[in-house]
């Protein structure tokens, strides 16, 4: 049964933000420990399950979630729906606070899973010009094909932004965060 966004408690919708960011974050988390607990070393391994599991995950979330909420799980997603007309202006913070906290909450989940303390510094190090023009190039690639889709063929949205953010965990220096709350909670 298809749910009218409109006819979506705001209440709603922001749970179903925070809830989907969290899957989401516990995929990319979780998804990333268990690829190197089982690549024995072997970093390509471990890169390859991350983003398959994460690319997965995000037509599932997307699927779930995009009749609520517009399943946008990423700052910049609402920003740029917000810029569009497609999320008013007044619901945008909160959509933005939700998806921050739901990042966090996945964090900690999937390092809870994994028997990790629930929040430390990432070891892997991720800064620079290079790094910041990866997230620049990832976000917009990830934004024309989300606004791309819609105006074209709006069911093909959720695929196309799993198969993205699986092939942009691949050539981008940063594994494409493409998610400014995935950039602060990870």
């Amino acid at each position: 049964m298809a749910t009218d966004r409109a006819t979506v408690t705001y209440a709603r919708r922001l749970a179903a933000e925070a809830v989907g960011t969290a899957l989401l974050l516990a995929t990319v988390i979780g998804s990333g420990i268990m690829g190197e607990k089982l690549a024995s070393g072997n970093v390509a391994i471990a890169l390859l399950a991350n983003p398959l599991a994460t690319g997965a995950a995000l037509v599932a979330l997307i699927l779930t979630f995009g009749p609520i909420s517009g399943a946008h799980f990423n700052p910049a997603v609402s920003l740029a729906d917000a810029w569009q007309r497609g999320l008013p202006w007044r619901e945008c913070l909160g959509y933005i606070a939700v998806q921050f906290l739901g990042a966090f909450i996945g964090v900690g989940a999937a390092n809870f899973m994994f028997e990790k303390p629930l929040f430390f510094a990432s070891h892997h190090a991720r800064h620079g010009s290079a790094q910041l023009l990866s997230e620049f190039i990832a976000t917009f690639g990830l934004l024309s094909v989300i606004w791309g889709c819609v105006r074209l063929r709006s069911t093909a949205v959720p695929f196309a932004v799993g198969a993205y953010i699986t092939a942009a965990y691949w050539f981008s220096a940063s594994t494409a965060f493409a998610n400014p709350a995935v950039t602060v909670a990870s």
